[in-house]
């Protein structure tokens, strides 16, 4: 953690591909002031990072986690060094 700052990079697996996870990610990280970006994968899986304020990125998770329309059955979290300076969140292809 720096300056009280986390980075996660989450892969999630489950009903998260065609149910407007992205853009929900999106906007549940903009809504936190949350930084960081989510793609698709091949496989069917999310791949994302998130950065911000730890109470405020599990908050995320959580929110992510409690959509009616997204089912994530598994999770893996690797927690990664902060990108210095990112602002935003983005929604890649």
């Amino acid at each position: 953690m720096k300056n009280g700052i986390v980075r996660w990079r989450l892969l999630l697996s489950g009903k998260v591909q065609q149910v407007g996870f992205r853009y929900t990610a999106y906007y549940i990280a903009k809504k936190l002031s949350l930084s960081g970006w989510v793609q698709n994968c091949a496989d069917g899986s999310v791949l994302l990072e998130v950065q911000g304020p730890p109470a405020s990125v599990r908050k995320f998770l959580l929110q992510l986690k409690s959509q009616p329309h997204i089912h994530i059955a598994h999770t893996e979290l690797v927690v990664i060094p902060p990108v210095e300076r990112e602002r935003g969140f983005s929604v890649h292809a």
